[in-house]
């Protein structure tokens, strides 16, 4: 999926949401159902549910991703699970019918510190921390649906990657190997130098068109800001003027964009123009997340993708990967006062993480976020990269900020020539105070 800030009116949505869960006297911790003797009874996936009816929310986009499992769960258990697509914008709509008393009783959802807050998971969602499945997720996907030290969220697919897609014959032309692929920021724009200068490629494809992939060649710069410095921004004690902020979105426009290591058209680029530009060798580099490559393997085989497109992870001073959660990673269950159905929609996620997850992988064709149950065999050597590269990934801002602003417009208004840097930090702070503010985080 393309990952994009929650949209503005989506912010005043969740605002007005969050106002009405306040002024709710029964608004609290919601627990899971406990056994006798006080904790946490114990799920049977595959329990006979006969009769129960269940309803999940997804995105038009993603309305096919549960089938899998919901025919599984279905012929296992007896129950139904109707899917229903949310018109787009998904996480605008979304908020908007909660905050009219709509609810089902599951929904795709991202799981991240500044997305998952929107639905106000502490009054609208079962708590699922002591759920089996919990301990089998891998250590990147168990640090994700928490919020406050509470799991709101089943992690059932991967967070998409950020990294470098590049051209192996463009890189062949300019001489260039693995030994060659970048420790650090900067080296890779000296490695787009070398691209463009012995192949005439443009080193780099951005999608000033479509603003959302403008945000990466960012993000990647702010890798080094410490666990101590995200906890201050959230807290308001830390700004998105701080120099080092302001330094990468300069480095960005000076460095790469007016250095011309990009196409000639990137303020009209698009997305699906990086893959046909990447695919043909006209450009060399690619920076993006995971969906790109969801591209290519809808129009290429495997193999014809593994003999012409490589990938490699990339930091400001590491080769290190980074993480983005995506819409269809997190699974959440809501409080709907029905005893019945809040059981049966945490056997469900019991099933797809417990006795069907290998199937719907397999199915799906993506790598697992549980160390035990193997990926799928025959995917992209750029996809196994990516899942090597996991382990150690870095959390995009969206992971670790608890407002994740509209970054992306603000850069399309600095290469429209509307805003300069400092002016674009300004612009992306002011916004995130205001969503804090409305959200009533503390400090702001």
């Amino acid at each position: 999926m393309k990952r994009r800030a929650l949209p503005a009116l989506a912010l005043i949505c969740a605002a007005a949401l969050s106002a009405t869960a306040c002024s709710d006297p029964t608004a609290g911790d919601s627990g899971s159902p406990a056994g006798a003797d006080g904790e946490q009874a114990k799920v049977d996936p595959t329990a006979r549910l006969d009769g129960v009816q269940l309803t999940m929310w997804t995105a038009q986009n993603t309305l096919n991703a549960p089938e899998q499992v919901v025919d599984a769960f279905e012929k296992a258990t007896g129950a139904r699970v109707e899917t229903q697509a949310i018109p787009d914008l998904y996480e605008q709509n979304v908020p908007t019918r909660l905050a009219s008393g709509d609810k089902p009783d599951l929904m795709f959802w991202q799981p991240s510190v500044s997305t998952l807050p929107f639905i106000q998971p502490k009054q609208n969602l079962l708590t699922l921390d002591g759920e089996d499945w919990v301990s089998e997720l891998g250590d990147t996907e168990r640090s994700l649906g928490v919020i406050d030290g509470k799991r709101y969220a089943a992690i059932v697919t991967s967070p998409a990657m950020l990294g470098v897609y590049y051209n192996k014959d463009v890189f062949r032309r300019a001489g260039l190997s693995e030994k060659d692929f970048p420790k650090s920021y900067d080296e890779l724009l000296a490695l787009g130098r070398t691209v463009k200068d012995r192949t005439g490629a443009a080193a780099f494809y951005e999608a000033g068109g479509d603003k959302w992939p403008m945000q990466w060649q960012m993000q990647v710069q702010l890798t080094d800001l410490d666990k101590e410095w995200w906890a201050g921004l959230n807290e308001n004690k830390e700004k998105w003027t701080d120099p080092v902020v302001v330094g990468a979105i300069k480095k960005y426009k000076e460095k790469l964009l007016d250095a011309g290591l990009a196409q000639k058209n990137y303020r009209t680029g698009t997305f699906t123009g990086q893959a046909d530009s990447l695919w043909k060798g006209e450009s060399g580099m690619v920076l993006n997340v995971t969906s790109f490559q969801s591209q290519l393997q809808a129009k290429h085989s495997t193999a014809e993708i593994d003999e012409r497109i490589g990938w490699f992870p990339i930091a400001n001073s590491s080769a290190t990967g980074m993480y983005s959660p995506d819409q269809t990673n997190g699974v959440v269950a809501f409080r709907t006062g029905d005893e019945k159905r809040q059981n049966a929609s945490r056997q469900f996620m019991a099933f797809w993480l417990g006795p069907d997850y290998a199937d719907y992988i397999e199915t799906m064709r993506i790598p697992s976020v549980q160390p035990s149950v193997p990926t799928p065999a025959g995917l992209p050597q750029a996809s196994k990269a990516q899942v090597e590269a996991l382990p150690t990934a870095i959390g995009v801002f969206q992971a670790k900020a608890i407002v994740a602003p509209d970054t992306h417009l603000y850069l399309a208004d600095m290469i429209y020539g509307k805003k300069d840097p400092r002016q674009v930090a300004q612009a992306i702070q002011d916004q995130f105070t205001q969503v804090a503010k409305a959200q009533g985080a503390p400090g702001f």
